[in-house]
């Protein structure tokens, strides 16, 4: 199964020059904890940070700063880790163990953005197939007891 598959593709996202307040009313509109910056352009839109939930906490709140006049650029996370559609599951999760971040932008070939994978995104597919082992061990005991009794 490759990052194409599971990322989501409907991919809430900012422009660097709204204000950190429009980006925390949209995150809670679309009850996100994070959304991908970008740069319209005519191939599509282009990866240029992502903005998360902590960053406005800990850049504007904590430090009492008004988030009306800040820019999501002064707070955002520029040039943000990416995978490919292609990559997979230990691809995108190497990426996140390696960089401490738990969400990817999903971009093609020319670094438009095509979706997001997030680790809950993986936990709930390895979930999944660990589920399909335990099946695999309860089936088999229940053969065994109905074969040799």
């Amino acid at each position: 199964m490759n990052i194409g598959e599971i990322c989501t593709r409907v991919t809430v996202f900012a422009y660097k020059d709204m204000s950190v307040s429009e980006a925390a009313r949209l995150m809670l509109e679309q009850h996100s904890g994070s959304l991908v910056v970008v740069d319209e352009t005519g191939n599509g839109r282009a990866i240029v940070g992502i903005l998360t939930d902590r960053d406005i906490v800990v850049a504007v709140v904590a430090r009492d700063f008004n988030a009306q006049n800040m820019r999501v650029a002064e707070v955002m996370s520029g040039t943000p880790i990416t995978c490919r559609a292609e990559d997979s599951m230990a691809d995108a999760l190497g990426l996140m163990r390696r960089n401490g971040v738990r969400r990817i932008p999903v971009a093609d070939a020319q670094g438009m953005l095509l979706g997001i994978v997030t680790m809950d995104d993986l936990l709930e597919i390895i979930a999944e197939e660990m589920q399909g082992f335990v099946q695999v061990i309860q089936n088999e005991r229940k053969r065994e007891t109905r074969v040799r009794g």
